[in-house]
């Protein structure tokens, strides 16, 4: 059956209408790939919209995938309020085994014994990291000293003292142990460094450790489990632009 004038003009109302919204404000729900940065998620989705009021609720590390929200239009004015929510990840500590970033980004640096270690005691060890703690965020962060992102001078070899804030820890719990690997789980506030919890947990057990996977599952009552691949999003901004063009 051939579509009528009448079914073509609802059509394009859709699409118009649809588009509308995110430039009027909209919060999407993004999946960020292994080695994305949160910025290369906020250009694609820029892009697929074509439009430029486009920003992200908390940077999620090249290495780490999972839940990364942006907000569009006069949505970005809850940003703020976002980053502020309990957040959820999923990963693996490797014990043993340490790195300069303590995560991936870097070859390790430094080993230590490991086989003292039980499965009671990093169990045990959880109840140290929970409630009210002051952490030491990495040298390899995005946090700015003198004006410079602190992994910039980290990158060239450069001391920096770097002072420890106070972060919450909600909960802290271990899901599977094959050491030298602890998968887990923790829900945490805004400011905590998962990477800084991989070293200090280590470090409680008299060992080095660092971060071998990290995914962010849960930020407040979004899940990752409803948002859309950088790919999938670009595939439903063209249904909505009615546009095969390359973006």
């Amino acid at each position: 059956m051939p579509i009528t004038a009448l079914q073509l003009l609802f059509l394009y109302l859709v699409i118009v209408f649809s588009k509308m919204n995110f430039v009027e404000g909209e919060i999407i729900c993004i999946d960020k790939p292994y080695e994305w940065t949160s910025f290369d998620v906020v250009k694609k989705v820029r892009g697929s919209l074509r439009i430029k009021k486009v920003g992200h609720a908390g940077t999620l590390d090249p290495l780490a995938t999972g839940l990364l929200i942006l907000c569009t239009g006069k949505k970005t004015k809850t940003i703020n309020d976002l980053m502020g929510q309990k957040k959820t990840y999923t990963g693996c500590i490797e014990l043993g085994a340490t790195t300069p970033s303590l995560d991936k980004e870097t070859e390790v640096s430094e080993t230590k014994a490991f086989d003292h270690i039980t499965e009671e005691a990093i169990v045990e060890a959880t109840q140290k990291f929970t409630g009210n703690i002051a952490q030491l965020p990495p040298i390899f962060s995005a946090i700015k000293v003198g004006g410079e992102r602190l992994y910039k001078k980290a990158r060239r070899g450069d001391e920096v003292e770097i002072k420890a804030r106070e972060i919450h820890i909600h909960s802290f719990e271990i899901e599977k142990i094959e050491l030298p690997n602890v998968y887990f789980k923790v829900s945490c506030s805004k400011g905590t460094y998962i990477r800084s919890l991989a070293r200090d947990f280590g470090l409680a057990l008299d060992t080095v450790s660092y971060l071998t996977s990290l995914r962010r599952t849960h930020i407040g009552d979004f899940s990752v489990e409803n948002a859309k691949s950088p790919t999938e999003f670009v595939d439903y901004a063209k249904s909505l632009l009615h546009t095969d063009a390359d973006i």
